[in-house]
């Protein structure tokens, strides 16, 4: 079977300034990983570019053996980012917000499997939240959500910042 992510030789550099430096690391199917670090050190830039959120200076990222510029199956990948993109005073409910984690399996024009929403916001404990505008929540219920957006693809690897 193929690692989940491998990662030789990366350089970073954002803004011309040098983030990471040679970096080589694999994750193995069914290991659970944590990188630790300083503020600053680089943590979040590995993540970032090792889904495919920032291009590498130098070095291969491949994800489940497809090298990432022609990796497709995004599906197969639950991300939850270390802060959330969303727009204050977008009416968007939790049930929303969770279910936009289905559309990575071209699910755009089915049914949104209510079932598998309501499961993963029970596993975060906001179910009886659910139908609760996502700019009422803490910053601890809002990561949660991002956690359960991740959870309701049932996705092969799950990567949190």
């Amino acid at each position: 079977m193929t690692d989940p992510i491998r990662v030789t030789g990366l350089d970073v550099h954002l803004d011309a300034r040098p983030v990471l430096r040679d970096v080589s690391m694999h994750v193995g199917a069914g290991e659970l990983v944590t990188i630790l670090g300083a503020n600053g050190s680089g943590k979040s830039t590995l993540v970032r570019t090792a889904v495919g959120l920032i291009t590498p200076t130098r070095g291969e990222v491949t994800l489940f053996g497809t090298p990432l510029d022609a990796f497709r199956e995004w599906h197969k990948i639950g991300y939850v980012p270390q802060r959330s993109a969303s727009v204050p005073g977008v009416p968007a409910t939790i049930d929303e917000v969770v279910s936009a984690g289905l559309l990575s399996q071209r699910r755009l024009f089915r049914r949104i499997d209510r079932t598998a929403v309501g499961e993963a916001l029970e596993r975060v404990g906001l179910a009886h939240l659910h139908d609760r505008p996502v700019a009422q929540l803490s910053g601890g219920q809002h990561q949660r959500v991002l956690i359960a957006r991740a959870l309701v693809s049932h996705a092969e690897l799950l990567v949190m910042d």
